[in-house]
């Protein structure tokens, strides 16, 4: 009875937690899927001016830790004038970081689309822009969505980072509650378990996403393993 009372007494705090963490992700992955698909975009330019600066930016962002970036917004930007609230800094934090990742998967999605549908929009008359906006991305869309999917999940996991800046997510709101009762096997499992809950469905859904919307062959593949 004392892990229902503890569960009990450990709810409402817990459910805040797992709320914020929710809201960070998504928050976070609107922002990267905006931000990763300028880059893609940029990355592709002709004009080395934007192309050069975008391939830096993303090469930077890969190239250094999530933690270490999330660090260095909340507590360097305000070296520079630029202060930031802990949320605001988690948000930023977490999508700049997928952004830069997103941007390689929309990038790839671009450039998978059959090189006719680009030359059938020419034949047509049609501005390479609207060719990218019409032709062009409405079938990248679709097969960037499942490996998009998993980058939601990992991002949801990720969100625990935060905690390092004294955002009250999930896994912060734990370690309060681990402070405070010194009962860190119940706290810890309980906070496992509501991570697997919630990323096991979400899992199965990609996974669903990928059999719909992948290319035949990944469709083929992911039934068989069913």
């Amino acid at each position: 009875m004392g892990v229902v009372s503890d569960l009990i007494a450990w709810a409402p705090d817990l459910w805040k937690g797992t709320r914020i963490t929710v809201l960070l992700t998504f928050a976070s992955m609107a922002l990267a899927l905006v931000l990763g698909l300028f880059l893609a975009l940029a990355r592709r330019s002709r004009h080395r001016a934007v192309a050069g600066p975008a391939a830096v930016f993303v090469e930077l962002i890969r190239g250094s830790p999530l933690l270490l970036q999330l660090f260095y917004i909340f507590y360097v930007f305000p070296f520079f004038g630029l202060r930031l609230t802990n949320f605001v800094a988690g948000i930023l934090g977490l999508a700049i970081n997928y952004g830069a990742y997103l941007s390689e998967v929309f990038r790839a999605g671009i450039e998978a689309v059959d090189r006719g549908q680009w030359e059938a929009a020419d034949a047509l008359g049609m501005h390479p822009r609207l060719t990218m906006r019409l032709v062009v991305l409405p079938q990248a869309v679709r097969i960037v969505i499942p490996p998009i999917g998993n980058y939601f999940i990992s991002l949801f996991k990720d969100t625990a980072l935060v905690s390092t800046i004294s955002i009250p997510e999930l896994l912060f709101t734990g370690q309060l509650i681990a402070a405070d009762t010194f009962k860190y096997l119940q706290i810890y499992s309980f906070i496992f378990v509501i991570y697997v809950i919630i990323s096991i469905p979400a899992s199965r859904g990609v996974k669903l996403l990928e059999r719909r919307l992948g290319p035949p062959a990944s469709r083929g593949r992911a039934a068989g393993h069913t």
